[in-house]
């Protein structure tokens, strides 16, 4: 999971400070949970799929599939 976060925010070119702004966390913090020394909480895992448009699932390793769900 935690290299996952990494490549997304790598993948748009977005530094840590840009996603921590998102999350409303510090930079630290935010690094801290991409280097897994800190849990990221359930509605950051959520704010962090929507802000990358993938499903929850592939955020968190459970799918190599990084679209969402079809309703």
């Amino acid at each position: 999971m935690y290299l996952r976060i990494r490549d997304l925010r790598e993948d748009k070119d977005l530094k840590q400070k840009d996603i921590a702004k998102i999350l409303n966390c510090t930079q630290q913090t935010y690094s801290r949970y991409e280097t897994g020394e800190n849990t990221i909480d359930i509605h950051s895992l959520i704010a962090l799929a929507d802000y990358y448009n993938v499903s929850l699932d592939y955020i968190v390793g459970r799918s190599d599939n990084p679209k969402m769900p079809s309703d």
